[in-house]
């Protein structure tokens, strides 16, 4: 874990970062479960990859199979610091922040930090070398939402005091950098919102529902659903995130978003528990607990801006997508003291 009192950066699979024949790409946060997914795609692709990461919820591991090529350098520093880089990088992919309730929650100054002071460095280095740059903004912009499905247009319906402010106020200011640094500076900015991911990669005590769900049922331990189930989640399958996440970053620079990215078919929570059940042949019962505070009672994306202006739709069934994510885990479950 990076002692942020001495903040000491290392760096596995340093490489020149000027290549002639292909675009220098800078992806924040690029050890993490979705970070990891576009690097991959990135290097298979042709661009050259620098990879930061803090390492507080992303892993080498991650990218352990990509440090084969020259065209991919991983560094550990937290955006928080300012970064400072020789040569300059075509496109920016700023991805680095905690993702998951109880990442978030361990350190809510540091999310805020991450998400405030990490978009300013973020901007200033692609304000300096005139690159492209991504924000992984969330639907968590949008609250408890008051409209359904979620719109762009929606302005969000967020506690700004209360447990989870620290991830949903600290994305929301993020979006306001990114389009002053637009308006002011000239930056060529791209914000998606993204919603509910999953895949392979997920860390095992993620602590969201997919990751929750399927560990719980491939030990046949009782999965806990908070507050009635009732409420409703929709789950996008990582490739599909990647694949929206490229094309938007390399759509016309008047495309500067907010999009939504997400998968619009929608679940209870009570019938996502039970396809995983049915997924795994588990023995897993369900039991309930309290709701957690400013937990959203639905969430469903309006990606009509997507498809009209990126051409883009998921094209994995959730099904097919939560089988590939339950092998997964079943793999690493299989692993002595995995730590994943």
């Amino acid at each position: 874990m990076l002692d942020r009192t001495k903040s000491p950066e290392k760096s596995w699979g340093a490489a020149p970062r000027t290549y002639s024949n292909s675009r220098n790409t800078l992806v924040l946060g690029g050890a993490g479960f979705v970070g990891s997914h576009l690097c991959e795609r990135l290097l298979a692709e042709g661009h050259t990859v620098t990879c930061v990461d803090n390492m507080l919820t992303g892993s080498p591991a991650n990218v352990a199979h990509l440090m084969q090529t020259n065209r991919f350098s991983l560094v550990q520093h937290d955006i928080v610091k300012p970064m400072k880089f020789t040569g300059r990088f075509d496109q920016i992919y700023n991805l680095a922040c905690p993702a998951s309730p109880p990442a978030y929650q361990a350190d809510p100054i540091h999310t805020m930090k991450t998400s405030v002071l990490g978009a300013i460095n973020v901007l200033d280095l692609a304000r300096e070398d005139k690159a492209s740059v991504f924000q992984a903004s969330t639907s968590e912009i949008y609250g408890d939402p008051l409209h359904h499905p979620q719109n762009e247009k929606d302005w969000g319906n967020v506690n700004p005091i209360g447990p989870r402010a620290c991830y949903d106020e600290g994305k929301r200011c993020a979006e306001t950098l990114f389009f002053d640094y637009h308006r002011v500076h000239g930056v060529k900015i791209r914000v998606a919102r993204i919603f509910n991911t999953y895949g392979p990669r997920m860390a095992i005590n993620d602590g969201r529902v997919v990751s929750n769900f399927v560990v719980a049922a491939l030990q046949n331990k009782p999965i806990t659903i908070y507050g009635t189930g009732a409420q409703t989640r929709s789950f996008c399958y990582v490739d599909d995130l990647v694949t929206g996440i490229i094309r938007m970053m390399n759509a016309p620079d008047n495309v500067v978003g907010p999009i939504n990215l997400g998968n619009p078919e929608e679940f209870t929570v009570r019938d996502f528990a039970e396809l995983v059940i049915r997924l795994t042949n588990s023995k897993s019962s369900i039991v309930y607990l309290p709701l957690p505070t400013d937990d959203p009672r639905q969430r469903r994306p309006d990606i009509g801006r997507a498809a009209e202006i990126l051409g883009w739709r998921p094209t994995v069934a959730v099904e097919a997508g939560v089988l590939r994510t339950i092998a997964y885990f079943d793999s690493v479950l299989r692993i002595p003291e995995a730590v994943h």
